[in-house]
């Protein structure tokens, strides 16, 4: 293990601004626990509220499940009548858009962040994430940073979106490869 590469203790993401100062992060987290990230607190109405009062544009009619973990509201757009699912995780050092009309299912990850594994210091990297009106995420899915998913895209379940996926097209896989197109009737 001495002759490793990899340098952890070199890391340095200082360079990383969260938008918000420390009290505000603080208070987001408290609440983030209490009213998101628990089963005790289903009340869609006062989650939307929540939301846009830190920052978040949220459409009306959207829903959001018990144990959904959500890192910075104020980075945190989603459209009208959307459904996001029990313990999905959207990780969002970068903004997330969301369309109007999405279905995240349980269990899935957004996440706008990750590291560099070619570099010794895992520098990290954060790149925006845009999900398109009408897009369906299946349960335990994964979108990574700055993937884009076109209006009325499936990702299947448990299938990891690492590039762009096309609009209507039905995806599955990790990585996720198109299998079909989607036909609404």
């Amino acid at each position: 293990m001495v002759g490793t590469k990899v340098k952890l203790d070199q890391f340095d993401n200082s360079w990383f601004k969260p938008g918000k100062g420390i009290l505000v992060r603080s208070i987001w987290f408290l609440i983030n626990q209490c009213f998101f990230n628990s089963y005790l607190f289903p009340f869609y109405s006062l989650k939307r509220i929540l939301l846009r009062s830190f920052g978040a544009k949220v459409g009306v009619g959207v829903v959001v499940k018990p144990k959904v973990n959500i890192k910075y509201p104020w980075k945190l757009e989603i459209g009208e009548y959307t459904w996001i699912g029990e313990q999905v995780w959207i990780d969002n050092l970068d903004e997330v858009a969301i369309g109007s009309h999405v279905c995240i299912s349980q269990g899935a990850m957004i996440l706008s962040g990750n590291h560099n594994y070619k570099k010794a210091e895992f520098d990290l990297i954060v790149k925006p994430i845009n999900i398109g009106d009408g897009a369906w995420l299946g349960a335990k899915s994964i979108v990574t940073q700055g993937v884009l998913v076109g209006e009325e895209a499936v990702l299947g379940v448990q299938s990891v979106a690492s590039n762009e996926l096309e609009a209507r097209g039905i995806y599955r896989g990790n990585p996720a490869v198109k299998v079909g197109e989607r036909v609404i009737g």
